[in-house]
């Protein structure tokens, strides 16, 4: 792992989810409100029309439990993770 650990546990569990989806890390700059963004090792236009193969995680979100599912969900919908499920 190349980068810092996420503060909130329960954030670093759905980004450890990811990346061991395939997900990778990507750090924010200095200057922005996101910790960093997750990107979908597919980037494919086929994947909800690219809209959610790459999405932002939060630094201090207002409800972490929540922002976790919501990774985990974006995560879990990939049409090319559920493909392979189906196969």
């Amino acid at each position: 792992m190349n980068r810092k650990k996420h503060p909130i546990k329960e954030i670093e569990g759905a980004i450890q989810y990811a990346e061991a989806q395939g997900w990778r890390y990507k750090k924010s700059g200095n200057s922005a409100h996101a910790w960093g963004q997750l990107l979908c090792p597919h980037n494919s236009d086929l994947c909800r029309c690219g809209e959610f193969c790459a999405f932002s995680i939060w630094s201090t979100p207002r409800n972490p439990i929540t922002h976790a599912k919501h990774i985990k969900r974006n995560v879990d919908k990939c049409i090319f993770l559920v493909n392979e499920a189906d196969s």
